[in-house]
């Protein structure tokens, strides 16, 4: 039988994105890509002067690269469009053409451009940059998408429990962004995060359960009731979703626990997205899960943009560069 990722692959290869990795002079990101053109799984731009990325790649053995776009910011035809366009969307921002013409020869920047300009689907980068670093030009560029106002992290957990989820899996957020969103925040996570259910983990029927330490009503407390809003501000900004809350996280998972506590619940003891009140409680989760459990965790996973931009830790491994590629690709599938 196969795995989430092998899904995730076979999915990414059968619809070819085209996915922007700025970081072309990094070991990891470089040797991932080459892997991911040998097995068909999207089409790489790299950002760079040809013959270095080609001379780099000789270096390391790499045997595929040439088959990947390689854009040089210095010499691309394309440089002075996309620093006009840089110009032209933030211009209110202070941002004057001398500056857009410096800044459009930055990497992150470039690739955002590419994007937004219509000429790629999705960007990764992190394996030498900070966070801060891989969110500014897309939230400057591509921007959140349309009803978003925030950006969060999803993260896939794999578990070795199948009774739970979606035999075993879940997606969880927001673990990696947003340190204490309102409720209006706390809704658009939802709304995100049963989103990256359906693209990435392929959920068909996303159930979300809103977490709380309080089982309608059991307890309380303002954090409660922000969970309460988040719920009805969820279902207003998608009146599909399936999601329900608050719930403690045994009634959204356990069927027995979800019955007596939320009788009358759909969601109630078979979610199988949870999204947590705050990145505190999301982060000490999933990390639990992962250690205590011996769960895969798979992520994070940057949702809330309007073209899929994804951040790479700088521990990251060749192997984790080539499954965010196929991450991405399925995000950029159903972000067009």
């Amino acid at each position: 039988m196969s795995t989430l990722i092998d899904q995730i692959i076979a999915r990414a290869q059968s619809n070819k994105q085209r996915i922007v990795l700025p970081e072309s002079f990094e070991e990891r990101t470089i040797t991932a890509a080459d892997r991911a053109i040998a097995d068909g799984l999207a089409d790489i731009i790299l950002i760079g002067n040809r013959e270095k990325v080609l001379a780099y790649a000789a270096e390391l053995g790499l045997k595929h690269i040439d088959k990947a776009t390689i854009i040089d910011p210095a010499t691309s035809e394309k440089t002075a469009e996309y620093a006009n366009l840089l110009y032209e969307l933030r211009k209110n921002k202070g941002m004057t053409p001398e500056i857009a013409a410096k800044t459009v020869l930055d990497p992150l920047y470039f690739g955002c451009l590419i994007i937004k300009s219509g000429d790629a689907d999705g960007q990764i980068s992190g394996a030498l940059s900070t966070t801060g670093e891989t969110l500014r030009p897309a939230l400057q560029i591509i921007k959140c998408a349309p009803g978003i106002t925030c950006v969060s992290g999803a993260m896939l957990m794999i578990t070795k429990t199948p009774q739970y989820g979606e035999n075993g899996v879940l997606v969880i957020g927001d673990v990696a962004v947003t340190p204490a969103p309102d409720a209006q925040q706390l809704a658009q996570i939802a709304v995100c995060t049963a989103q990256t259910a359906k693209s990435v983990a392929g959920f068909a029927d996303p159930r979300v359960a809103m977490l709380s330490f309080s089982t309608k009503g059991s307890a309380k407390h303002e954090v409660v009731d922000k969970v309460v809003e988040a719920t009805a501000l969820a279902k207003q900004l998608d009146p599909a979703l399936k999601v329900d809350g608050e719930l403690q996280a045994d009634a959204a998972l356990v069927p027995s626990v979800g019955k007596k506590k939320a009788p009358g619940s759909d969601i109630a003891g078979n979610a199988n997205v949870l999204v947590f009140p705050n990145l505190e409680v999301g982060n000490i989760a999933y990390k639990l899960i992962q250690r205590l459990g011996e769960a895969d965790a798979i992520g994070p996973i940057l949702q809330g943009i309007a073209r899929p931009v994804n951040d790479l830790s700088r521990g990251c491994s060749v192997d984790d560069v080539y499954k965010m590629i196929a991450i991405t690709a399925c995000q950029a599938m159903d972000a067009k």
